[in-house]
């Protein structure tokens, strides 16, 4: 049985910023509990579990592989949140790939194969 897809799930703090921060970057909030957010965009999901730590989200986060990520790169920059030190560059691995924050400190790459 192969494996199709997974789904991250991330720390988060407050819930109203989470959403909006979110729904900014374009994913839709689908499902909004008390303590866990799901939201979607295109093909990609990902899930939110509230946290009182701060240091959770500022240790963990995901990589999404996409496609058009030179039109990513300039719909994110023009949000100002891409990561200080994860602007869109080609790795030697050959990923061409960037880094953004949400409003947590969780932090999602994203990246296209350029091989």
């Amino acid at each position: 049985m192969p494996l199709e897809t997974a789904i991250p799930i991330l720390a988060y703090l407050d819930k109203k910023e989470t959403v909006s921060f979110y729904s900014s970057i374009g994913f839709k909030s689908n499902a909004v509990w008390d303590g866990y957010i799901m939201c979607d965009r295109d093909q990609i999901s990902i899930h939110l579990w509230k946290t009182d730590d701060p240091g959770i989200p500022k240790n963990t986060g995901c990589y999404v592989r996409v496609s058009e990520i030179d039109k990513l790169y300039e719909e994110f920059s023009a949000l100002n949140i891409i990561h200080p030190n994860g602007p869109l560059e080609t790795k030697p691995w050959g990923m061409r790939q960037f880094s953004i924050l949400d409003n947590s400190g969780n932090i999602i790459n994203f990246g296209q194969s350029v091989q």
